[in-house]
C-alpha cells in the first residue's frame, strides 16, 4: 500500500532488506496481467514502498522502473534491489503531484505504464514509533514523508467542528461529532500524544465493540491518516500526472484499499473514458466534449480472492483498476468532480 516503508537509517534499511524478501504486495498477479510489462518498454511503480511490485515488473520483462516513494525509509532500503538490477532500476523520494517533474528529470518525457498500490504500507502498520495503528502504543505521528503536522497537532489544535468534519468526510465514521466532542474534552485534560490514548477515547465512545469485525478506532485513524497526508488530494494529482506522462497505448493500474479511494479512481477513469452520465459543471465548456483520454481495461474491479485474504487479511479491501491510454489530449484536473471532499481548515 502507498507511502510504504519506515523511517530512515543504516540500521533499518538493513532490516526493512529482510522484510522485502518475506513481503508479498496486495494483488500481484492481476496487476502484471493489467501493466503487461513488454522488453524495452519503462514503467513507474509510485509507490515503492518494500519493492515488491518493482522486483516482479523487472523480473518479468527486460524493462526500465523509475521507482518513487514520499517515505524516505522506502527510498533508502531499496539500494539493494538498484544494485541487483544493474541499471535497470532509479528510486525517487517524492509525491503523487511531483510525479511529473520527478519523470521529467529522470530524463523521461512519456512512460508505457504506471502502477499506483494506495494507501499505509504493512511497514508502516508494524512500525509502532510510525503512529499509524491502534495496535501498539506509539507516538500519534502518521506522516509518510516525517515532514510536516503530525496527527497529534491535528486532534490537540483543530476545534470540534473541524474534526468533526475530517472524522466525517475521510473516515466515513457515522459518530463523528460525538468521537470530536471526546477529543475535545480529553485533551483539555492532557494533550493526546499517543496511539492508545487516541484509541481509547474513541473506543470508550463506540462502545470498545468491534464495528464490521474492525477496531472501533479504525476509521478516526484512517481520517487522521488522510488529512495528515492529503491523501486523497494527492492521488488526485497523481492520476492527473499520470495521464499527462502515459504514452498512447500506456498502462494506468490503480490498487485501492477503501470506498474514497476507490471511488476517484472509478470517476477518474469513467470520466476520462466517456462513461459518466453527465458532465461536470466545474469543467470549462470546451473540457466537457474532450475526446476519450482513457480506455477501461476491467469494467469491474478485480478483488482478492479467499486464498490471498487468507494469507493476508489486509488484502481484503483491495480493488484493482486499469486504463488504457489513448493518444487524446489529457484533461483539465477536477478535484470535485472526482469526488474529493472539501474541507476548509
Amino acid at each position: 500500500m502507498a507511502g510504504r516503508g519506515s523511517h530512515g537509517g543504516l540500521s533499518t534499511a538493513r532490516e526493512e532488506a529482510k522484510d522485502r524478501s518475506r513481503h508479498t504486495p496486495v494483488l500481484l498477479i492481476p496487476v502484471l496481467k493489467h501493466l503487461e510489462p513488454k522488453d524495452g518498454a519503462t514503467y513507474v511503480d509510485a509507490t515503492f514502498g518494500a519493492g515488491g511490485y518493482t522486483r516482479a515488473i523487472l523480473d518479468a520483462a527486460s524493462c526500465r522502473i523509475l521507482a518513487i516513494d514520499r517515505d524516505p525509509g522506502a527510498v533508502a532500503g531499496g539500494a539493494d534491489l538498484v544494485a541487483a538490477y544493474h541499471g535497470r532500476l532509479e528510486v525517487r523520494q517524492g509525491r503523487f503531484s511531483e510525479l511529473e517533474e520527478i519523470a521529467k528529470d529522470a530524463g523521461l518525457t512519456g512512460v508505457d505504464g504506471i502502477v499506483f498500490d494506495l494507501g499505509v504500507s504493512s511497514m508502516q502498520l508494524d512500525e509502532a514509533d510510525r503512529g499509524f495503528s491502534f495496535q501498539a502504543d506509539g507516538p500519534l505521528d502518521m506522516r509518510m514523508s516525517r515532514e510536516g503536522p503530525t496527527a497529534a497537532d491535528l486532534v490537540n489544535t483543530l476545534d470540534e467542528t473541524e474534526l468533526a468534519d475530517i472524522l466525517f468526510h475521510f473516515g466515513e465514521e457515522r459518530k463523528a461529532r460525538a468521537i470530536a466532542r471526546a477529543i475535545v474534552r480529553a485533551r483539555k485534560q492532557e494533550p493526546l500524544t499517543r496511539t492508545l490514548q487516541l484509541a481509547r477515547v474513541v473506543s470508550q465512545v463506540l462502545g470498545g465493540r468491534k464495528i464490521d469485525g474492525r477496531h472501533p478506532a479504525t476509521r478516526t485513524f484512517q481520517a487522521l491518516r488522510i488529512a495528515v497526508n492529503d491523501e486523497l488530494g494527492e492521488v488526485v494529482a497523481g492520476l492527473a500526472a499520470a495521464e499527462r506522462l502515459l504514452k498512447p497505448g500506456g498502462r494506468l493500474v490503480v490498487v485501492t484499499f477503501h470506498s474514497l479511494e476507490d471511488r476517484i479512481v472509478k470517476r477518474f477513469l469513467a470520466e476520462r473514458a466517456g462513461k459518466t452520465a453527465g458532465t461536470s459543471r466545474h469543467l470549462p465548456q470546451a473540457a466537457q466534449h474532450r475526446a476519450e483520454s482513457f480506455r477501461i481495461v476491467n469494467q469491474r474491479p478485480v478483488t482478492p480472492d479467499e486464498e490471498e485474504i487468507a494469507a493476508n487479511p489486509r488484502a481484503r479491501s483491495a480493488k484493482l483498476r486499469a486504463g488504457e491510454r489513448t493518444d487524446a489530449p489529457s484533461w483539465p484536473l477536477d478535484p470535485a468532480a472526482l469526488g474529493v471532499p472539501q474541507i476548509t481548515r
